[in-house]
């Protein structure tokens, strides 16, 4: 029988906290999904297995007044390491990603653009490659794009459609290559939402966190059914939301279209992606940062994994010319 505490025996409760870190950076930028660094960074699987614990035998559990029992029923090895590197990265790098996206967003997105296209292809090597899953991969990719380059959409304030973007919202969070934000945002919802939780108007916050909690608690079953059911295809679909999402990650764009937010400051909700100057300084910079990005989340998956293909590809070529050298006469 799987237990709860199951999920939390490969990792360590520091692992787990960068981990959380990585989670919480990335639910910073707009089209960057904490979902994707979790899947990147080898604890999905864990994740949706730790969600799914908060289900009616929980409930059951403490409607009886067997607290002992709930308590032990959630993994929280798991989940309060994982949480406290979440929390720790919102609080101490909000205004360092608010600055960086202000000031250095060629920079930044060329971070990420780098780790994702090096998340890519590990990912990749693990996909059994058939007909079935390059159609998935192609589907992933295709939604993913599309959805990245939707233009917000003007919808009402009440509390079903609230609800349903709450859901909504949480689920895009826990896909890879897509963010729940960016959801928010396309829905007509973001700005309103943040308005509500500045006020702190519970007539708009309550319905987004029930849409939030159902969306969560129900998404996360069907993932694992999936992932337990359809596990290759489900991993290519993943994918290629990863690759979809490198329209949003593109670190050169111009801004097509902008809206007022909550400041009444313009804010661009529909970019252009264009190519780079290749002649500038700022492109050869972008470049080597999103070359730091490859090389060092190819490095961590081959440290959590030993069979990153970037990596072993290189060892392999090193090996080849020692046995060459070593078969040359001195």
């Amino acid at each position: 029988m799987h237990t709860p505490e199951a999920a939390t025996r490969p990792f360590s409760a520091l692992r787990l906290f960068f981990t959380g870190i990585a989670m919480g950076i990335a639910d910073l930028i707009p089209g960057v999904s904490g979902g994707t660094m979790a899947f990147i960074l080898g604890i999905y699987e864990h994740l949706l297995s730790a969600i799914k614990s908060f289900n009616v035998q929980l409930l059951r559990l403490l409607g009886q007044g067997r607290w002992r029992a709930a308590l032990t029923s959630i993994p929280w090895g798991f989940l309060i390491p994982l949480g406290l590197g979440v929390g720790t990265a919102v609080l101490a790098m909000a205004r360092v990603m608010r600055y960086l996206l202000e000031n250095q967003p060629v920079y930044l997105f060329a971070f990420f653009f780098g780790l994702i296209v090096a998340s890519i292809i590990a990912v990749g090597a693990t996909v059994r490659w058939n007909p079935g899953a390059a159609a998935a991969l192609a589907g992933g990719t295709a939604a993913g794009y599309v959805i990245v380059g939707l233009v917000p959409l003007t919808m009402p304030h009440d509390p079903v459609t609230l609800f349903f973007s709450g859901a909504l919202a949480i689920m895009a969070m826990i896909l890879p290559g897509i963010s729940g934000s960016f959801i928010l945002l396309i829905l007509g919802q973001y700005a309103y939402v943040l308005d509500a939780v500045a006020d702190l108007n519970l007539l708009a916050i309550v319905p987004v966190a029930l849409g939030a909690v159902v969306g969560l608690l129900g998404f996360v079953r069907l993932l694992s059914w999936l992932l337990r059911h359809y596990h290759n295809v489900t991993v290519a679909v993943l994918m290629g939301f990863m690759v979809g999402s490198l329209r949003k990650i593109w670190p050169w764009k111009e801004v097509v279209e902008t809206m007022l937010d909550r400041h009444g400051e313009p804010v661009p909700i529909r970019e252009r992606n264009i190519l780079p100057d290749m002649a500038a300084q700022e492109f050869w910079i972008a470049l080597a940062i999103a070359v730091i990005g490859f090389v060092l989340l190819n490095v961590i998956d081959h440290a959590q994994t030993g069979a990153n293909p970037m990596l072993r590809r290189l060892g392999r070529n090193r090996q080849a010319r020692q046995e060459q050298d070593s078969r040359v006469p001195g």
